[in-house]
Formats: C-alpha cells, sequence, structure tokens
C-alpha cells in the first residue's frame, strides 16, 4: 500500500541555523530524536501539550518518509528549580510540600497524568522513557569530565559551567550576551563569574533533609536540571544526534547550556538540528504558564467540557508550529466541529461503496507528502485532505487515501465508519429549530440549519417528522 516516491525530499527549520534544510540523518539505519518531556510536579498544561503534537508530527513525518525513528523522552524528576538560572526551589520538593505526598510519589503521579494525556491526544510514546533519578551515575560522569576539562568552577551552593570559557555559547539562541543583565528575574549569585554561568550540581542545602539527594566527588546534592538531557541523550543515542526538540523557551537557557556542556565534554557538535514549538496563548494574547497560574489542562479544559480530546490535536493543525496559536473557546468549539464533520463525511463515503478495493491515490498521496515535508506544513496538509475528499476519486479510494494520510494525522480515522449517534448538540439545536418553525420564525429557522450544516449534518422535514443525517 505504500507507494511514497522516496526522491522527494525532507526539509526541516533548524533553529541553530534559522532556516529550513534538508534532512539527512547521521546513520541512515537509523535516526535519533531526542524530546524534552515534562518536569512532572504538575500536570502538563494545554500549551506544553501543542508542543508534543508538534514533536508528535515530527515522528510521524520520519517514519511516512521511511525513516527509522529511535525515539527518547526524558521525565523530569528532579533538579529543575523555580528560577530558570539555577536559584529557587526544586519543583518537586516545591509540589511535595505542596500536596503533603513524598517527592517520589509526586513524580510517579504526574508521569502517570502525563501518559494519560499523551494516550488521550494519540501521541506515539517513546521508543525509551527516562528518568533524570536513573541516569545519576551517567550526569556526575560527565560533570567529571568538564571538571577535568577546566570548564567549571565551584561556588558555595554547587559546581558551575563557566560558559565565558566557551566562545559559541550564543549560537542558538543568538543573544547578545553584552545585554544580558542577571537578576533580571530576582535570581542573583554574586559568586557566579559570568551571568550566564549555570549548575552542573547543587549542594544541598545546610541543616536541611532533602527527599532526592546523592553522594557525589563535589559533596552531597542533586543535578542540574540541563546536565540530565545532555547526559540521556548521549547514552540512549550516541552518534544518532539527529534531531532535539523542544518549546521555544527552551532555546535561550535550557537548550543553550546543553549545548554548551555537552560539546565542552566531547569535542564534538550536540545535535544537528533543533526544532522549537511555539507558545500557546489564552485569549488576550497572553503566554500561558504554570508560574503565572493561568494554565488549563486537558482534563479540567476540553474533556471536563464535552470536547474530544482529539479536536484539540485538530485544532493545532490549523496553526503552522512555529507560529504562535491562540487558545479560546470559540476556536475549540471549530475544531470540534471540523474533526466532525471530517468523521461524518468518511462514515458516509464508506455506507456508499465496498471499501475493500480502494487504493492510495498515488498523486494526492505525493501531494500531501510535498506539504508535511515542507517543515511538517499541516495547515497545507489538512487543506489537501478537503481537497482530496471534494475529488472525483471513487469512495474506496477516498478511503484508502485518507487512513494513508492519518498515518501522520494520528486522528484515528479508521475508527470512523462505526455508527456515531447524533451528537447533543446537534440534537439541541434541531429542537430549536422546531420550535423556530412553529412560531414562524422562518430566519431564525434558516439560522439554525445552517448551524446543523456546519456541524456536518443536514435536517429534512418528511410527514413523519424531521430528520437528521449526515452530510456526505
Amino acid at each position: 500500500m505504500n507507494i511514497i516516491n522516496k526522491i522527494m525530499k525532507l526539509y526541516l527549520y533548524n533553529t541553530l541555523t534559522r532556516r529550513k534544510e534538508e534532512f539527512i540523518p547521521i546513520n541512515p539505519e537509523e535516526t535519533g530524536l531526542y524530546t524534552c518531556g515534562p518536569t512532572v510536579y504538575n500536570y502538563a498544561h494545554i500549551g506544553n501539550l501543542r508542543t508534543y503534537i508538534f514533536e508528535d508530527i515530527l515522528k510521524r513525518v520520519l517514519r511516512y518518509n521511511g525513516f527509522r525513528v529511535r525515539h527518547v523522552m526524558n521525565i523530569t524528576d528532579v533538579g529543575h528549580l523555580t528560577g530558570d538560572r539555577d536559584m529557587g526551589e526544586d519543583k518537586l520538593e516545591k509540589g511535595a510540600a505542596r500536596e503533603g505526598k513524598s517527592a517520589w510519589e509526586i513524580a510517579e503521579y504526574y508521569t502517570q497524568a502525563f501518559k494519560k494525556d499523551m494516550k488521550a491526544l494519540n501521541l506515539l510514546e517513546p521508543d525509551i522513557w527516562c528518568r533524570a533519578t536513573d541516569t545519576i551515575p551517567e550526569q556526575i560522569e560527565l560533570i567529571r569530565i568538564l571538571e577535568e576539562k577546566g570548564y567549571t568552577y565551584r561556588t558555595a551552593d554547587g559546581i558551575y559551567f563557566d560558559t565565558g570559557k566557551f566562545p559559541d555559547y550564543t549560537k542558538l539562541s543568538h543573544q547578545n550576551l553584552d545585554a544580558l543583565q542577571e537578576g533580571a528575574r530576582v535570581e542573583k549569585n554574586p559568586e557566579k563569574r559570568n551571568a550566564t554561568d549555570f549548575a552542573l550540581w547543587k549542594f544541598s542545602p545546610p541543616d536541611v533533609q532533602r527527599q532526592m539527594e546523592w553522594d557525589s566527588p563535589w559533596g552531597r546534592g542533586f543535578p542540574g536540571w540541563h546536565i540530565e538531557c545532555s547526559a540521556m541523550s548521549m547514552k540512549f543515542l550516541g552518534e544518532r544526534l539527529d534531531i532535539h526538540c523542544g518549546g521555544t523557551d527552551h532555546i535561550n537557557v535550557h537548550h543553550t547550556n546543553e549545548i554548551a556542556q555537552s560539546e565542552a565534554a566531547s569535542g564534538k557538535q550536540f545535535f544537528r538540528f533543533w526544532m522549537h514549538g511555539a507558545f500557546l496563548n489564552i485569549e488576550g494574547g497572553k503566554k500561558m504558564a504554570k508560574s503565572a497560574g493561568n494554565f488549563l489542562t486537558l482534563e479540567n479544559t476540553l474533556i471536563a467540557k464535552g470536547f474530544d480530546p482529539l479536536s484539540y490535536r485538530f485544532a493545532a493543525f490549523q496553526t503552522h508550529y512555529r507560529n504562535p496559536m491562540e487558545y479560546t473557546s470559540e476556536s475549540m468549539q471549530a475544531a470540534q466541529n471540523g474533526l466532525l464533520h471530517l468523521k461524518n463525511r468518511l462514515r458516509s463515503i464508506r455506507e456508499s461503496a465496498d471499501m475493500t478495493s480502494g487504493s492510495i491515490c498515488a498523486d494526492f498521496q505525493q501531494k500531501f507528502l510535498a506539504e508535511i515535508n515542507d517543515d511538517l506544513n499541516m495547515p497545507r496538509a489538512m487543506a489537501l485532505v478537503q481537497e482530496m475528499l471534494k475529488s472525483d476519486l471513487s469512495p474506496a479510494d477516498k478511503n484508502a487515501t485518507v487512513l494513508d494520510f492519518d498515518r501522520v494525522l494520528g486522528l484515528n480515522l479508521d475508527k470512523g465508519d462505526a455508527a456515531e449517534s447524533i451528537p447533543p448538540q446537534v440534537q439541541e439545536l434541531a429542537r430549536a429549530r422546531q420550535k423556530a418553525r412553529k412560531e414562524k420564525n422562518w430566519a431564525e429557522s434558516d439560522r439554525l440549519r445552517d448551524a446543523i450544516r456546519e456541524l456536518g449534518y443536514m435536517v429534512r422535514d418528511t410527514k413523519e417528522g424531521m430528520k437528521i443525517d449526515t452530510i456526505g
């Protein structure tokens, strides 16, 4: 069934070079993909989940192009402090105090909550899950190598990386170091040599018993946030450091620090491609963030209000991953309607003919491949799906082609052939239309009819009463 033209190239935007580049893996046999996973001290918000949807599409596109992918995702269960520049409390310890549980219990609970969200959004699980707490020896060894090479120094609260000794420190962020002023976020450490220096190992505070702490050559404590990703990606991907992903908020600090410490230790390039998803903003253009107290979760914002979680996945496809996306209740309703309409159309197609004889349309497949291979352009890919469904292809070929596309879309379109009951929202609109007709309010009746049609249904007035059908 897979008839893809292997000659077509895949182009991805590389934050490191600030341009689209043809993707060619280091090892032709296997592509290495590392995605920064959750810090499991609280639920992931839907802004975080937008990034994971983008990374899932990337993984699916790589596979669609025939690449064999080795995907590693970390679980940050220690070392991520409340301040980006290594000041403040450890988020896991703080979460434990907030909920009256151990840090280990907090980590496990929110890890499982994150995996539940992944399943609801139909995100493919990584090949390797790795916890920061499971790779403490590897992190200590990496710090030891940096110490031997002269990149570290000791302060009262930990072992720090001296960014002044790494000339290419800003090659990812392109920041002006002269403009960076330590203390802008009330994070000041007078012992640091440079404002951008960061902790590799933090000492446990005197007279404080931490729940997560380990012995090291420098004293009892815990690793910094950045060192874990370097240690784990090197351990599990080795010579396959192809693509590293995360949100745009990781560019200036976390990913910049990963590159500095990794390349200082190995003397080799640390990942060839760096890809970042843009923010999700809530109404009014405000960035969603847990620290701002305005974060929305999949469970309390969407599922509790009756939205299919996959409608959020569908909504994410309407905006390119590198552009900010705005969340509103209206945009979510539009996405829910769009997904419902797509499934209704497919159900109608499948009821109209024998589906066993269908074949993937090579022409549409190549067009689809061209869109997704242009830096994962999902808005154009979704437009092509609609174009294909409206084409003069046979119903069986439309079905086969859309199921091929769903290898990338991940909308479970193979499950859309089961009969579905009329959604409550459609039934409510139909009842309101009946009432408007009885009152001879024809304008309102027509408006409601159009609203029902927008949801993928049509109403018919028959001798037996009003009938509701799906639109083919």
